[in-house]
């Protein structure tokens, strides 16, 4: 449900924000956010900024959101007194509870309490809600058969945790994901200081995912790194057009399992090999799509 470790700017934690293939502003967006309300909220009264240190990153799922929320304290630790900063993970499905009222506490008890507490040494500290909409259903579409009571009571909790800590430990800064944001509560949008809409890949975006996978596996199999470097590299980012980035990385590998000849021998992967299953990728993605919508 939670996990807390040190990180530094040199931490091998960097290479986790390298990952991520998404726009240059976005990445610079969050850092800029992160870093800004790290430096000034510690020194100027809540009251003057109106700044909650919190960042809702949101859009659609295999984009790279959390592995982004991941990545940002070691790029924010350059920056800050001490070269250091905390990160501390939580899992909001894990908060829940099936049992009336337990929500509420779990919730005041893990981020008023707890979050503070591990962060009392002052060291500047990221905190990542991942899904968080599990955790701040929207309270104006709850739903009757849901237990109402305990989507807003669960969801009070989070928005008095937030103003407590904006108030009283400015060394937080929390990140949030989601995939829904439509799912969450006004409420908690309206504290976020900043809110970045995290897109699909375009073309360029998922020619450099398969080309950096192929490269990586270029090491062991040289073959791989000419068809990473060749023009068909590019009709093959075309047709992968709707895949998310988390879907592009593994196309590379379900490529090497459609032949036996290919998984035993890796290097043997041909551009027929890549394109045939970048078109089984998108065809999936579709018919999944349309399912969805149908329910």
């Amino acid at each position: 449900m939670l996990s807390d470790e040190v990180i530094t700017a040199d931490s091998a934690e960097a290479a986790l924000w390298d990952a991520i293939v998404v726009p240059g502003e976005i990445k610079e967006r969050l850092r800029n956010q992160a870093v800004l309300s790290l430096l000034v909220r510690p020194d100027l009264p809540f009251a003057v900024t109106a700044l909650h240190g919190l960042c809702t990153l949101y859009g659609p799922p295999g984009t790279g959101k959390t592995t982004l929320a991941r990545g940002l304290p070691a790029q924010v630790a350059r920056y800050v007194g001490g070269g250091a900063v905390r990160r501390i993970e939580i899992n909001p499905h894990g908060l829940m509870s099936a049992e009336h009222g337990q929500s509420q506490q779990r919730v005041s008890e893990l981020l008023g309490e707890y979050v503070p507490g591990l962060a009392s040494d002052g060291v500047p500290t990221v905190v990542i809600l991942d899904e968080v909409e599990s955790m701040v259903v929207a309270r104006s579409a709850a739903s009757l058969a849901a237990n109402p009571a305990d989507v807003h009571r669960a969801t009070d909790a989070v928005l008095t945790a937030l103003d407590l800590n904006a108030a009283e430990h400015p060394h937080l800064f929390f990140v949030a994901t989601s995939n829904f944001t439509t799912a969450l509560d006004e409420a908690f949008l309206s504290r976020s200081d900043a809110a970045i809409f995290v897109p699909l890949p375009g073309p360029d975006a998922l020619r450099e995912i398969l080309a950096s996978t192929l490269l990586t596996l270029a090491g062991k199999y040289p073959a791989l790194g000419e068809l990473a470097r060749s023009s068909a590299m590019d009709r093959i980012a075309e047709a992968a057009h709707g895949l998310d980035g988390r879907r592009t990385r593994k196309v590379v590998f379900e490529a090497l399992a459609q032949r036996l000849d290919t998984v035993l021998d890796p290097g043997s992967l041909t551009e027929g090999d890549l394109a045939t299953a970048v078109r089984n990728a998108v065809a999936e993605t579709s018919q999944s799509e349309v399912s969805h919508a149908a329910h």
